[in-house]
């Protein structure tokens, strides 16, 4: 039986227990009437965990894979650490995917013996098993798997099979032009009232965001699901795909993890809101999964693994299984973080947990190393001694009541945060990553990735802060540099680091003429005197970027070598639109030379000060209107040094703009695209010519 109830619940009610007015989480969170799942339906206390075969396998998942997937899940320690469904995704059912009697029957070449001996295989590796579905109905052509005139019956063969969760997508509900809220409600009874009684996971998986998708109805979106599904679902998809098949980016786990962030109040044990899949080695850095695995973990979100586990390295698979990062996941207290203070490049989030502790979260979305602060009274907490336990290194340090850590580019800092006693224990001391701030005399400017190149000269510091309650004695920074580099320190180091207090130590670094280009690490060994501790080191370390040659003469930039390059979806094309389809063309002209792009994007290079003129045309390629009427609007920036240098303003499938821009002075050159703030749908940016001349 439902019973209803109102959810009434500020953002600091409940979430931060008499927390600071200034904690926020997003554009909308406050009153909402849901239905409360009776008691027996909470079949997941805390986030389920678990793999999932689609951005891994893709397509045509096989018997063969997932079983050795399933091995794997139990030899690398997953299973144990608490992966525990193995989920098959889409794409598993026959061409014709329902029998003349009304059954779903999977595909016999990917299921030769079908599906009830692979479930059997994955109960017997102590897993459970997860299916996939579609609250619409199957439309030839359109989409290939749909429940929608079937759905008790579709559940009750998913229990007859022993499934334990089942996904319900909304691909052919679109099609369909179905009311997600019904379908779903009336899928959801399905399952609870399966003929066999067998208790499943309700993974409700609405993907339609506008604007990424088009100009959908509110109640169509993802964005709609979270004021109905906790009555009916264990967990409700709260944007589009985090990535595409074998493709999950850092840029696309920041988006869901912002729209997922928009209504923490409605999730809970039992329900939960879910960003998407884990994307390890999908297109990420180890340090951006690490994040992914940070924000993901104070969401209080689902932790299913996209990638082909199999093929993880050994840093990706110990991300996975952190034990004190799955504890805060996995915290009974089922709350989601919401963040303290404003959005922006640098960011605080806050997860109250059962016993009265904080998993505190310092979020970097810069493209530059920085270290980042808060306040214990900030995220909750009072008193003046704190005890920080850093959840990645296990580190245990007591803090007089500031929160700080030196946090990477695209990186995160994830502490577990109580209230200290007993006796004192290690100063926080926090060191600095080396920062580049200037490069031949000119300062880098805030938030942008360093470049130098052969010959350059440039100032590093690091920063050194000391948030314990004592002073520390005889702080020093070395520096080490890659070999043929030269590091000279700047200044001495005081005698001590008083409590509250810092020092930022300076080196003259100097690249030989012959600097290879690609990336050097900078790497320093922080070490301070603590009483009755003895001397104790930190060690941190920064990537630069070494530039590649600067162009010389008149060329066509595209051909150049970039420093670094993004799409929005897929990747930046040279001389054609982006994915390579077709030339370039705009309002029926063909360009020859360019770059194609999906917004957001950026594309960068190093002109080292050797160029005086760039001319270009910019707009909307002319495929998009293969596509549809929607979307196709972009910005263009053209940015050096940091300043903007040209801005073409929004751009309809209707526009162009020429450009002829002074590059007289410019080291490093930014091309920049934007959605033209309707999303990034249809959004085919070209970068035609780019001649420049040098």
């Amino acid at each position: 039986m439902k019973r209803h109830l109102t959810v009434l619940l500020a953002l600091l009610t409940g979430l931060l227990a008499a927390g600071p007015a200034s904690a926020q989480a997003g554009p909308a969170a406050g009153t909402v009437a849901v239905t409360a799942p009776a008691p027996q339906e909470v079949l997941s206390p805390t986030p389920y965990m678990g793999w999932n075969t689609y951005y891994a396998l893709g397509g045509d998942p096989t018997d063969a894979e997932i079983r050795s997937i399933t091995d794997f899940l139990v030899s690398s320690g997953l299973r144990d650490a608490g992966y525990e469904y193995v989920w098959i995704d889409g794409n598993w059912a026959a061409p014709t995917p329902r029998s003349a009697a009304g059954d779903l029957v999977p595909n016999p070449d990917q299921f030769p013996n079908g599906l009830k001996p692979l479930v059997d295989y994955i109960h017997s590796k102590g897993l459970k098993a997860g299916i996939y579905t579609d609250a619409g109905p199957y439309i030839p052509g359109k989409c290939g798997l749909g429940s929608h005139g079937y759905y008790q019956r579709d559940a009750d063969n998913f229990a007859a099979l022993e499934f334990d969760a089942v996904k319900v997508d909304y691909l052919c509900g679109i099609a369909a032009d179905l009311d997600p809220k019904t379908v779903y409600t009336e899928f959801a009874q399905a399952l609870r009232n399966n003929a066999s009684k067998r208790p499943m996971l309700f993974n409700l998986c609405n993907p339609v965001t506008s604007p990424d998708w088009g100009n959908y109805p509110e109640e169509q979106q993802s964005t709609y699901s979270w004021s109905y599904a906790p009555a009916i679902a264990q967990s409700w998809r709260t944007y589009t795909d985090v990535g595409f098949v074998g493709e999950i980016k850092f840029k696309d786990v920041l988006r869901n993890y912002d729209a997922n962030a928009r209504h923490p109040e409605a999730a809970g044990p039992g329900h939960f809101n879910d960003p998407d899949y884990l994307g390890p080695e999908l297109g990420m850095n180890d340090e951006e999964f690490r994040t992914q695995m940070t924000l993901w973990s104070v969401a209080a979100a689902p932790l299913v693994i996209g990638s082909d586990v199999r093929k993880l390295s050994k840093t990706s698979l110990d991300i996975l299984e952190d034990r004190d990062v799955l504890a805060i996941n996995q915290d009974s207290a089922g709350v989601q973080a919401v963040r303290v203070g404003p959005a922006g490049t640098t960011e605080t989030w806050v997860k109250r947990l059962a016993n009265g502790d904080r998993a505190v979260v310092l979020l970097n979305r810069g493209d530059s190393p920085a270290t980042l602060t808060t306040k214990a009274r900030s995220v909750g907490l009072s008193g003046d001694r704190f005890t920080l336990k850093n959840a990645w290194t296990n580190q245990v340090t007591e803090s007089a009541g500031t929160i700080s850590a030196a946090v990477p580019a695209h990186g995160a800092a994830l502490f577990r945060v109580s209230q200290a006693a007993g006796k004192p224990g290690v100063p926080h001391v926090v060191a600095g990553l080396p920062q580049v701030t200037q490069v031949g005399g000119d300062a880098v400017p805030a938030g942008v990735a360093p470049v130098v190149a052969g010959g350059d000269q440039a100032r590093v510091e690091v920063t050194v802060r000391n948030d314990g309650a004592m002073p520390v004695f005889a702080p020093r920074v070395e520096l080490a540099v890659p070999a043929g580099w030269t590091a000279r320190p700047l200044g001495t180091a005081p005698k001590q680091l008083a409590s509250n207090g810092s020092v930022t130590l300076a080196f003259t670094v100097t690249l030989p003429a012959t600097a290879e280009p690609g990336s050097g690490a900078l790497t320093a060994t922080t070490s301070y005197e603590v009483t009755g501790k003895g001397r104790l080191r930190q060690e941190t370390a920064t990537s630069v970027v070494v530039a590649p040659a600067a162009p010389d003469g008149d060329v066509a930039l595209s051909h150049h070598k970039w420093i670094s390059a993004t799409s929005g979806w897929m990747s930046p094309t040279v001389d054609q639109s982006v994915g390579g389809w077709s030339p370039i063309s705009m309002l029926g002209e063909v360009y020859p030379t360019g770059i194609g792009v999906a917004s957001p994007s950026a594309v960068r290079y190093y002109l080292g000060d050797r160029c005086s003129r760039l001319t270009a045309t910019v707009g909307i390629d002319d495929a998009v209107r293969n596509v549809g009427p929607e979307g196709g609007t972009s910005t263009f920036q053209v940015i050096g040094d940091g300043k903007v240098l040209f801005d073409s303003g929004v751009l309809t499938r209707d526009d162009v703009r020429e450009a002829d821009i002074d590059l007289t002075g410019v080291r490093v050159l930014d091309l920049v695209v934007g959605d033209g703030g309707d999303g990034g749908y249809n959004d085919r940016a070209d970068w035609a010519g780019l001649n420049a001349t040098c």
